[in-house]
């Protein structure tokens, strides 16, 4: 996920983070009674955190997710679902049809980051791989994507074993290249909605770094925002830095823009309607004495709607023209503003239908497990699967991955929580996965469930 929840700090150790795998609860906690579902995933756990652990230490880069896409489609085949593999490049279909009724289709993504992991876990990843770009990089499933995966085949066995309790059809995908905001669009681009059943109803879960490890987040509306990339190319007329006079510093102009941008958010847009313009990386020049002919700017933005997403990008042409006509700079050496291809567009949870599976959650697990969260500024390209057609009733959920004491601590102010995206980042999976696909199995078995 394409975001970041909380700063990392060397108040975090590595072995208060390793342990996160296998802390155990308090003896005094009281054992909440379990459910014939949540009896069949214990009976299952070692198995998969064995399967859990192998994602984890082998870790793929988006749209390299080769090894990962086959040894997953190997159990849904074994499993008796009709599997479809290299649908939008190495993204995986798995379709079981179980008689008329709603078409359910089920998401978990696949890919890693490059992030070198630090965790210090046994199973810790020590894959490297080159990026797209050529970058020798480690390689982590710094975002939780390998619990997405393990409560997705968990799902898919119980569901699969469960078929006398549900009539319909289930579409399982496995999405590559999440992290880059291309896999979901390029499964639909490849046939997603046309050459499998068209779904009625989708759902999905995602790990959280920001909740106690098992408990289930729900948002209903805007959930996760739009996400855009954008470069700013500053051309100026470069020289000697002992004479100024003789130059248009895109340096200064860079900085003009920077600090302008910062009003679109401030002075420009509606307080409640929240959104993020961020420039993450300022580049010029090559020597102290030296004004270069260009900088260039790499900016965030974050927002919601997609009025509000033009908006801003028409802002930052804007203002990048702007101050570069107030610096004199000519019409042909005008900043030049692109917005990348790796757009991640807002991900919505239909009001009526996220409470209605926020009701069922609640209905199944313990009181006070399942919690209304506020929307937040991450991206998920699982919006899509909505936006290609908004008939369909879409759920996107989070489960908390933070074990209970370094929840108190951080409350307690004692440290501080390493975010998704992290290399420090190691969520209590087996706790993910537990409540992850337990969690999708109720939601399934109602959305299926028979008359």
């Amino acid at each position: 996920m394409r975001h970041v929840l909380a700063a990392v700090l060397a108040a975090v150790s590595l072995p208060s983070i390793a342990g996160a795998q296998t802390a155990a609860p308090p003896a005094s906690a009281p054992a909440p009674r379990q459910s014939e579902i949540g009896a069949a995933i214990a009976g299952d756990m070692d198995g998969l955190m064995t399967l859990y652990r192998d994602l984890h230490a082998n870790p793929e880069l988006s749209g390299q997710e080769v090894n990962t896409a086959g040894k997953l489609a190997r159990r849904l085949r074994a499993m008796k679902f009709d599997v479809t593999e290299k649908v939008g490049g190495t993204g995986v279909v798995a379709v079981m049809k179980n008689g008329s009724g709603p078409v359910l289709l089920i998401r978990a993504d696949m890919d890693g980051l490059p992030v070198t992991e630090q965790t210090g876990l046994a199973f810790a990843s020590k894959v490297r791989a080159k990026t797209a770009e050529g970058v020798d990089t480690g390689v982590m499933h710094a975002c939780g994507h390998d619990t997405h995966m393990t409560a997705f085949i968990e799902t898919a066995k119980l569901l699969s074993a469960r078929k006398d309790q549900w009539k319909g059809t289930l579409v399982m995908i496995l999405q590559p290249a999440e992290e880059t905001g291309k896999g979901a669009r390029a499964m639909l681009e490849d046939g997603l909605y046309n050459r499998f059943p068209r779904p009625t109803h989708a759902i999905a879960f995602h790990d959280a770094a920001n909740l106690e490890a098992g408990k289930i987040g729900y948002t209903p509306g805007y959930a996760l925002a739009n996400v855009d990339s954008v470069d700013i190319v500053v051309k100026g007329v470069g020289g000697h830095g002992a004479y100024p006079q003789a130059t248009k510093d895109p340096i200064v102009l860079g900085a003009r823009i920077v600090t302008t941008l910062q009003t679109l958010v401030s002075r420009e847009q509606d307080p409640q309607d929240p959104a993020v313009v961020t420039v993450g990386s300022f580049q010029a020049g090559t020597k102290h004495n030296i004004i270069p002919d260009e900088a260039k700017l790499q900016l965030t933005v974050r927002s919601y709607s997609d009025e509000t997403r033009a908006k801003l990008i028409k802002g930052i042409e804007r203002i990048a023209r702007g101050e570069a006509i107030a610096a004199g700079i000519p019409d042909d050496r005008m900043p030049a503003v692109s917005v990348q291809d790796e757009f991640t567009p807002s991900t919505y949870n239909p009001p009526e239908f996220a409470e209605k599976m926020a009701a069922v959650l609640r209905g199944h697990f313990p009181q006070g497990q399942v919690v209304k969260t506020p929307a937040v500024m991450g991206g998920e390209d699982f919006g899509r699967y909505y936006r290609a057609d908004k008939s369909i009733a879409s759920f996107i959920f989070w489960v908390g991955g933070v074990p209970a004491d370094q929840m108190a601590k951080a409350a307690a102010g004692q440290l501080s929580l390493p975010s998704l995206h992290s290399p420090f980042w190691a969520p209590e999976a087996d706790k993910v996965v537990a409540s992850a696909s337990e969690a999708m199995t109720v939601l399934a078995l109602d959305i299926l469930k028979r008359d």
